[in-house]
């Protein structure tokens, strides 16, 4: 396959996870500013900060509030991270790889871009802002079932996924990361009402509130749900589980092109790290530092995989 093509599909899965995480951030930011109205603002700070925007905002904006946020991660040009940047990001990849595709995946992501195009033309009021969310949820879901429904099990569904993936560990580590510790007001609300709350909001953001309840036996407190997040591969959104998809797919690309790869010697030891640790142990640890190295790691996998197979060749 043509390095381009290769890096086509990567960056359009990544793209389309995207604009799926940006969703449930915004919905996550939405539902603590309601319940912390005494600092609204602090809240939305931490979602421009969880979504590596922080630079690019206040270069516009003097201040945070639900209006101004949500328009810049949903409909500004200008943020190249926004769901509309990068929708159409995702629909100019499908199109440079279009003969790579099912006709089913191209209309999913061609239908994708023409309804969320339409949805956000103009801002969003806070009335509609949970139902515009839900379509964008619905659309990214809408191509993964295309993909899953109707692709080849090749080293193109490989690199769609590894595209998914890639995103996906970045975002729920920086979503527990960077909440958590933003939103704690001091350390001494460690192990509060407060901190479990925030906890509890921190699993809807990656849409595992139902999921923790059916899998998880113990209550709603940090090591719980930082152990069902980090650690419990049954968790579609954990890092164990994107770490394990992303050892599989590279693995399937090295028996393709029969060579073992540098990405795929990377993620092997990203998954050593995760597999039969004890949550206790990775707060001893000190979570940040843990999740900090995580991200790395997952920089250094993308730039690896991006050079191996040639994606601007």
């Amino acid at each position: 396959m043509l390095g381009k093509t290769a890096g086509g599909l990567y960056w359009m899965f990544r793209h389309l996870e995207r604009t799926e995480n940006t969703a449930r951030l915004i919905e996550a930011g939405f539902r603590i500013a309601l319940t912390r109205s005494n600092d609204p603002a602090s809240e939305w700070k931490s979602v421009i900060v969880t979504s590596a925007a922080q630079a690019a905002y206040e270069a516009k904006h003097d201040g945070y509030d639900s209006s101004r946020v949500t328009d810049f991660l949903l409909r500004d040009t200008d943020n190249p991270s926004s769901v509309l940047s990068v929708i159409k990001s995702a629909r100019d990849n499908a199109r440079l790889v279009r003969t790579a595709l099912t006709t089913e995946v191209w209309s999913a992501v061609n239908e994708t871009w023409m309804l969320l195009a339409d949805r956000l033309k103009h801002p969003v009021p806070e009335t509609d802002l949970p139902d515009v969310l839900a379509s964008i949820r619905h659309q990214s879901a809408l191509v993964r079932g295309s993909l899953h429904g109707t692709m080849l099990r090749n080293d193109i569904y490989d690199f769609c996924r590894l595209g998914t993936f890639i995103e996906r560990i970045d975002s729920t580590a920086r979503i527990i990361d960077v909440k958590y510790f933003s939103l704690l007001p001091s350390p001494s609300f460690v192990g509060s009402r407060l901190d479990n709350v925030q906890w509890e909001t921190i699993l809807r953001s990656v849409s595992a509130h139902r999921s923790f309840r059916w899998a998880v036996d113990g209550g709603y407190n940090a090591p719980n749900i930082a152990s069902f997040l980090i650690l419990d591969r049954r968790m579609p959104r954990s890092l164990a589980y994107c770490a394990a998809q992303i050892v599989e797919n590279l693995s399937y690309l090295s028996e393709d092109y029969g060579e073992k790869t540098k990405a795929l010697e990377t993620a092997e030891n990203l998954l050593a790290r995760l597999e039969g640790r004890d949550i206790n142990a990775i707060f001893e640890e000190g979570l940040h530092e843990f999740l900090s190295a995580i991200m790395t790691v997952i920089g250094t996998i993308n730039v690896q995989i991006e050079d191996t197979y040639r994606f601007n060749k």
